[in-house]
């Protein structure tokens, strides 16, 4: 079983940064992307930034370009979500996600983190 472990998550005032982290272990597994997702209160869970471990520019969702960046350290296994220039609106809980290779869809959650972005 592999495991997605978040840190890094917290109380934060509009304007300022965190970075969150989120490290693998378990067994050995190929992954093919690996991303961030984040649900709000009351609202449905969205995607927010991922790569692909085969090459290709990172991806986000507009209302976090240029804002947030996601880097990963393969050696570690980890996988970070740095993000600046925060707004209340970025409240939420923060999850990493893995799809593993030949997975349809994102089949590993880690158990999320809280960010939450005081005005």
């Amino acid at each position: 079983q592999v495991q997605l472990v978040e840190s890094g998550g917290g109380l934060v005032q509009a304007g300022g940064s965190l970075r969150l982290s989120c490290t693998a272990s378990g067994r050995t597994f190929s992954s093919n992307r690996m991303g961030w997702f984040r649900q709000a209160p009351g609202k449905e869970r969205e995607f927010v930034a991922a790569f692909t471990w085969s090459g290709g520019s990172p991806y986000y969702t507009n209302s976090v370009k240029g804002r947030f960046t996601i880097s990963r350290d393969s050696a570690k296994n980890t996988v970070y979500l740095q993000m600046n220039s925060l707004k209340p609106e970025d409240t939420a809980v923060y999850t990493c996600a893995a799809q593993s290779l030949g997975a349809p869809s994102w089949d590993y959650w880690g158990q999320g983190t809280q960010v939450t972005v005081s005005s």
